[in-house]
């Protein structure tokens, strides 16, 4: 299970988006995940589309890793899709069978919502692929700098984000341990009854929360014994600086963002 989730992991690397500054990632997600519901074409889509590949390409992460952790989803993209055709009559009727009839506008619809889903996860999982952990606790306390004129701690939810997907894959593997263990123990949680399988998710959930709880005691007297204070005062080992390649990826990004507008009267 920690294999096939990949939110939340880091893969070292020195590609170009590696060596990017976590702002830079940062802004053009955030933009992204804008831009993406303006899109109502196919060659708008294909513009979107061929970002996030060529973003994932230059990851030099393996397209197959990456593509098997996002096997999970792959099953809510189907489910989306299949929930349009049965709930949409809009359109013309594609397909009648047995008095069930497929539209032409639920076949669109379906996959402009899947193909939005696939983007948004898929960009933002290339931001936790591709950028440490302090990294991210450094950019989003950059950027959210100006919020500390008004006592709004910023540094303390930098770093309660970057620890919550640092870790994602840790529970993760947790929870696979945990399962296993039950499982060989007799519990059962794939066949019987739904009630019987909610009841034997009990057996899993306990545990998991006392492991988190455990871990997240250890980690809070870890940064105490190391004089964690809080983010008053402090100083950073590794300065934020934009480079040239930042500011090429920023007209990379306006320029993908002007074709989309171009296209999607197409």
């Amino acid at each position: 299970m920690n294999n096939m989730l990949i939110i939340g992991q880091y893969v070292p690397g020195n590609s170009l988006v590696h060596r990017l500054d976590p702002r830079t990632k940062m802004t053009v997600i955030f933009f992204f995940v804008f831009i993406v519901f303006l899109a109502n074409t196919v060659i708008s889509y294909s513009v979107l589309t061929a970002f996030a590949l060529a973003s994932m390409i230059t990851t030099r992460i393996p397209i197959r890793f990456i593509l098997k952790g996002l096997t999970p989803v792959w099953f809510l993209i189907g489910f989306t899709f299949i929930l349009h055709l049965i709930v949409t009559n809009q359109g013309t009727v594609l397909v009648d069978i047995f008095g069930f009839s497929i539209y032409s506008g639920a076949i669109i619809q379906g996959f402009a919502i899947s193909m939005r889903f696939f983007l948004l996860i898929l960009v933002t999982s290339l931001l936790t692929l591709t950028t440490t952990p302090i990294e991210i606790t450094d950019g989003i306390e950059d950027m959210l700098h100006p919020l500390k004129k008004i006592r709004f701690p910023v540094h303390e939810l930098a770093l309660m984000m970057s620890i919550s997907l640092r870790f994602i894959p840790t529970l993760m593997q947790e929870t696979e341990k945990i399962s296993r263990a039950q499982a060989s123990r007799g519990v059962d949680f794939r066949t019987g009854p739904l009630k019987e399988r909610m009841k034997a998710v009990v057996p899993l959930l306990v545990p998991l929360f006392v492991s988190a709880f455990k871990r997240a005691e250890e980690l809070a007297m870890a940064m105490e014994a190391r004089g964690y204070q809080g983010g008053e005062g402090r100083t950073k080992l590794r300065e934020l600086k934009l480079e040239k390649r930042d500011l090429l990826i920023f007209l990379l990004f306006i320029l993908t963002t002007a074709a989309l507008f171009f296209t999607r009267s197409y």
